[in-house]
């Protein structure tokens, strides 16, 4: 969506995965305070941005659903959704999707919820921007990222990227696709903050950030303050979920996207991308 006129200062939240425990103490940490519902306030006036993947795999699924939709209808927060929000929402609608990869649990959670708020989910989820234009095109945030040719468009090929990157169409030793690091090549002016792949610290490769850095998997929940491009962290109160290859710290010859991409679920893979 096209928010370039939105200055900032905004708070940029990697993947939650339904932490919520831990999405809370990072808020906090980040200065921002809870009225009497589920929304937050920042005294400064701060903006809240989530990079997708709010569900699946944690356990509050359903309480950082309620925040982040609180905040997104207050204006106080914007969101773009990641390919596991995606594909609740595709269960939601009455689609098949497989239940696997966390999405059990969601649904679990879920259950214990009412009709009306599960179809506010379904669409809270469905009206959202496939990334995120901001500051005067200085910013922009997508699930997965998005290569610089790609800036400024929409349709399937961004859509489909912004979820789930892009593969090789092969799959590695664990099979997992292999996913081509787009960041590598990367050479715009804006800078683009991402999530989707797991990584041991968030790490400036050109002028792109991955800060998805596996608090589910027991690592940290990361923000990005911009324009300060100050990093905070929480730790992950316990492993809510084993990754398919425990994290590690990055080979010095490769990005810790590379090196750490087989921790990546994609989920379903049929030919050359995820569906």
């Amino acid at each position: 969506g096209d928010r370039t006129a939105l200055a900032g200062p905004f708070d940029i939240v990697g993947d939650v995965h339904g932490c919520g425990d831990e999405f809370e103490a990072l808020l906090a940490r980040l200065g921002w305070r809870r009225d009497a519902g589920a929304a937050w306030t920042h005294p400064h006036g701060r903006t809240l941005v989530l990079v997708g993947d709010l569900v699946d795999r944690g356990p509050r699924t359903p309480d950082v659903l309620r925040s982040a939709m609180a905040m997104h209808a207050a204006g106080t927060a914007l969101v773009v959704p990641g390919n596991h929000d995606d594909k609740l929402r595709r269960h939601l609608a009455g689609r098949r999707v497989q239940v696997t990869h966390g999405l059990e649990a969601s649904l679990a959670q879920l259950a214990r919820e009412t009709p009306a708020f599960r179809a506010a989910v379904h669409d809270f989820v469905d009206a959202l921007p496939t990334h995120l234009r901001l500051a005067g095109d200085a910013l922009l945030v997508a699930h997965a990222g998005l290569p610089l040719a790609l800036h400024g468009r929409s349709g399937a090929r961004v859509r489909d990227f912004v979820l789930y990157g892009q593969t090789t169409g092969e799959l590695d030793e664990h099979g997992l696709p292999v996913r081509l690091d787009w960041a590598a090549d990367y050479h715009g002016a804006a800078l683009v903050v991402y999530g989707h792949t797991p990584v041991v610290a968030a790490e400036w490769v050109n002028q792109t950030i991955c800060i998805d850095t596996g608090c589910v998997f027991g690592g940290h929940l990361t923000a990005l303050r911009w324009p300060e491009r100050e990093l905070v962290s929480v730790p992950a109160e316990q492993v809510h979920c084993q990754p398919a290859k425990p994290l590690a710290p990055a080979a010095p010859a490769r990005s810790a996207q590379q090196e750490l991409d087989d921790v990546l679920d994609l989920g379903d893979v049929t030919g050359k991308r995820v569906i």
